[in-house]
């Protein structure tokens, strides 16, 4: 495998306050893939017999996105979850997401936002206005009474903005015509060599043991392999 691809997250995400210590003066980074770990052991108990891929990124653009439509308790749940100072987000977020869109970094990176709100349940200008400017996002009313039109332009944008890796990211049934009032998205699209390769004549077809018993042939490294992968500085 010389290349990665792919990452989109669906703004679905239950934030939980943080509990952990970490170093007195964290850096943007840090605080970010903190928060990121927190919400991928979330999911990760929550599908404990599936393949889980997130990214840290994703989940403070969206929060950052949610963050100039909250208000009260919200807003400072939101902040704390986040782990900026009050004014910080948008200015870490926004340097972000500008280094990693530069123009030395296209062919490799792809970063997309949008929020798609109920037909006849306008946005506030301002709200828009900040978040096109901090995140380039992109704005567009559904309707969600119709999940399954609604739906297929969603997917059709995820796959997209991830050059048709991620074909369909969510069901008709994952929108509530009564309840649903805004999806926020974020899409992330990396495709980059591995500085050190896999040396490919040390992988063979093995039998992988899966937890319900079922054999399968897979391609496998050789314990040669993975101990100088480990060990090379």
């Amino acid at each position: 495998m010389k290349h990665i691809s792919l990452l989109c997250l669906y703004a679905l995400v239950t934030l939980c306050a943080h509990k952990g210590v970490l170093s007195a003066a964290p850096s943007y980074g840090e605080r970010g893939s903190d928060l990121g770990i927190q919400v991928f052991q979330q999911v990760v108990r929550s599908k404990p017999l599936e393949n889980v891929v997130l990214s840290p990124h994703g989940v403070a653009s969206i929060l950052g996105m949610l963050l100039p439509g909250a208000h009260g308790e919200t807003k400072k749940q939101i902040i704390s979850g986040l782990r900026y100072k009050k004014n910080g987000p948008y200015k870490m977020l926004r340097k972000l997401h500008k280094n990693l869109t530069s123009k030395s970094n296209q062919d490799l990176v792809l970063i997309a936002n949008a929020m798609f709100s109920q037909k006849g349940f306008p946005m506030e200008e301002t709200f828009v206005a900040t978040n096109k400017a901090n995140f380039q996002c992109e704005s567009r009313s559904l309707d969600f009474s119709n999940p399954t039109a609604a739906s297929d332009y969603i997917n059709e944008w995820v796959s997209n903005k991830t050059k048709g890796h991620i074909p369909t990211l969510i069901k008709a049934d994952m929108l509530d015509s009564a309840l649903t009032r805004l999806v926020t998205l974020n899409s992330i699209y990396f495709k980059g060599s591995w500085k050190s390769c896999f040396p490919p004549n040390n992988t063979k077809m093995r039998s992988f043991t899966d937890g319900d018993g079922t054999v399968y042939k897979v391609p496998m490294m050789s314990q040669l392999s993975i101990f100088n992968l480990v060990l090379k500085p």
